[in-house]
């Protein structure tokens, strides 16, 4: 019998390139076909063929309160009923601004956008601007979305820079992207001695999500945040996917660092299309209206993607609720590791607030170099099997994991017994 899924896929790829309009949804580091989706709830979607799976990618991070949280919902039906966008101010932009301030006390003014790519694109241009300088210091496996200027891979030796890591990308858009290695202090050092009165910005994701979860090290921030107050260089937290995941104040809550410039997304927009930049209000002075660095959107601080933002971003300040997620999270890799320790699996994880990373290899990696030397086959493996068991992990094994505050005792033992199906098939 004829998967809806596979003749889904099929049909996509007549109009769609690859079928897919976002790549890791397409399956190919993992193979097979994609599922696609008809309808959420709590912590499980179901697919075409109406088959229901645990979610652990949560719209890679929205969906921190569980899927169709009718307080959600019903904050966006009312939105939905006053009218759909209106190119004009509206009271909720200016609600949802002075809560992210609230929440995140290094950002004393904010910018609303329509994605991370925008955000953090957006906080680039700005920290130029404001320092008139050019150069800008990023670090190899951290991505910052796909603007030109950060689609960059490292250079061929230390201090080199960068080289596009996308087709259609000039080189010349990308000569002053420097690259550096993830929670290495020395590169960092040499690189601010050599030129640091040249580099306008550091941007660098404190919870890397994107070569799946590696924390950043105390050390490296505390190397940075220094450096960059040294040299007069803007540091820009990359919170987009970290931002109200791992703590309700971010990553930098938890590490007690203040950037200058944090970009956010996912979470604020409560799984429609809302993300922020934001940070000193001396900074944010630059943009236009009032500077000289632009950027505009039609769609920014669209009135129904903010009431869905809105509606989960007083939802996660309840009580205790980053108590019982992070516990709940903890839980799950736990689970997993002993799971796979019991069948002889070379395996490890870890979890911060609601996302996790699993890693076929002996140690929870801290580099980018060290995540390439996991076991991608054996990952591979272990995706389709819990697939087949009714579980939805990541496609790649290069990718965060999320939970969010449905996924209760019931839905984490299913998970794990899952695990004990699949981790003994590759045994």
């Amino acid at each position: 019998m004829i998967s809806n899924n596979d003749t889904l896929f099929a049909r996509a790829q007549l109009t769609t390139p690859g079928g897919v309009n976002s790549p890791v949804r397409a399956f190919r580091s993992v193979g097979g076909t994609p599922r696609f989706i008809t309808h959420a709830e709590g912590p499980y979607f179901w697919d075409a063929d109406d088959r229901r799976y645990i979610d652990y990618i949560g719209s890679w991070g929205p969906a921190i309160v569980g899927h169709a949280h009718p307080v959600v919902i019903k904050a966006v039906q009312d939105a939905a009923a006053r009218g759909l966008s209106f190119g004009a101010p509206t009271q909720g932009e200016i609600e949802i601004a002075e809560e992210i301030c609230k929440l995140v006390p290094s950002i004393e003014q904010v910018r609303l956008v329509s994605s991370g790519t925008e955000a953090t694109m957006s906080a680039l241009r700005l920290a130029r601007g404001a320092t008139g300088r050019d150069k800008i210091v990023k670090f190899e496996g951290c991505y910052h979305g796909h603007a030109d200027s950060l689609l960059v891979k490292a250079g061929s030796g230390l201090l080199t820079f960068g080289n596009p890591t996308s087709a259609g990308v000039p080189e010349d858009f990308v000569k002053h992207t420097l690259v550096l290695d993830y929670n290495n202090c020395e590169q960092l050092e040499q690189a601010f001695k050599d030129m640091g009165d040249q580099i306008a910005c550091v941007i660098v994701e404190p919870v890397a999500g994107n070569m799946n979860l590696v924390r950043a090290t105390p050390e490296f921030l505390q190397t940075m945040r220094r450096l960059c107050t040294q040299y007069g260089t803007v540091l820009i937290f990359d919170e987009v996917m970290c931002g109200f995941r791992v703590a309700l104040g971010g990553a930098q809550a938890l590490y007690s660092i203040k950037p200058d410039i944090t970009a956010l997304g996912k979470v604020i927009g409560g799984g429609l299309p809302v993300a922020a930049f934001g940070g000193r209000a001396d900074l944010m002075k630059h943009m236009a209206p009032l500077g000289s660095v632009y950027q505009a959107g039609t769609l920014s601080g669209n009135p129904v993607a903010v009431a869905a933002g809105m509606s989960t971003l007083k939802l996660i300040q309840e009580p205790d609720f980053y108590t019982r997620l992070t516990a709940q999270t903890a839980k799950l890799v736990q689970g997993l590791s002993d799971a796979a320790k019991e069948a002889g699996v070379t395996f490890s994880g870890d979890a911060i607030g609601g996302m996790f990373g699993l890693y076929f290899a002996a140690e929870v990696p801290g580099t980018y170099t060290a995540v390439m030397a996991s076991n991608k086959d054996l990952f591979n493996k272990f995706f389709h099997a819990m697939l087949d068991a009714g579980v939805y992990l990541a496609p790649s094994a290069f990718e965060a994991g999320f939970v969010s505050a449905q996924h209760d005792d019931a839905v984490i033992g299913a998970t794990i017994a899952a695990a004990r199906g699949a981790f003994a098939q590759l045994a």
